[in-house]
């Protein structure tokens, strides 16, 4: 691999958060209550759409390959940059949730309510590191379907975090509602 390349860099970058995630998700806690597949479905499916769009070579609208951001080396290392900042946020955030990870919207036998590392400051902040690196990855595309991408993933961890804040909510009552006056969804609350 050519790693004087950005987009080699990318590819490297989201491996290795490939690879992390599936290593994690080895060691989880026992669910106690899971989302039904159907509301899987709503916020999956838009995914799998905006992945198609970034990877299809040959799509059939051609607005969705116009650059939005002007194909440059500076521009392309700076997307390698936030690609890399937010999978280490992600990864930060995986680590302090541990055993109550879940690939799904569940509740865990013995679930905690996390407080620690990034989730002081941010209830999602998996969520936020891995549309911090779709940003980078789009900035270095560069085109409007990469851009795209960064939307449509936004809306379906917005749906899916607003289910798990029912779970959360439902299990931890007023210490979540405690939690969430003071953090932000996927950005920290500077109030």
């Amino acid at each position: 691999m050519d790693f004087s390349s950005p987009r080699h860099w990318l590819a490297a970058l989201w491996l290795l958060f490939g690879l992390y995630w599936l290593a994690s998700a080895l060691k989880r806690k026992k669910t106690k209550q899971r989302e039904t597949w159907l509301q899987r479905f709503g916020y999956m499916l838009p995914l799998a759409l905006a992945f198609y769009l970034l990877y299809e070579p040959q799509l059939p609208y051609a607005w969705l390959r116009k650059r939005l951001v002007p194909a440059s080396p500076a521009a392309s290392w700076m997307g390698v940059l936030l690609t890399a900042a937010g999978i280490a946020v992600a990864f930060w955030a995986r680590w302090h949730l541990g055993t109550n990870w879940s690939g799904t919207v569940t509740l865990k036998v013995g679930h905690e309510l996390i407080r620690t590392g990034p989730y002081r400051a941010v209830r999602h902040p998996i969520y936020t590191g891995i549309l911090l690196g779709l940003l980078g990855t789009g900035i270095t595309i560069g085109e409007v379907r990469a851009l795209l991408l960064v939307a449509v993933a936004w809306f379906s961890f917005y749906i899916k975090a607003r289910r798990e804040e029912s779970f959360l909510s439902q299990e931890f009552g007023p210490g979540f509602a405690e939690h969430k006056r003071h953090t932000g969804m996927f950005l920290p609350r500077f109030s």
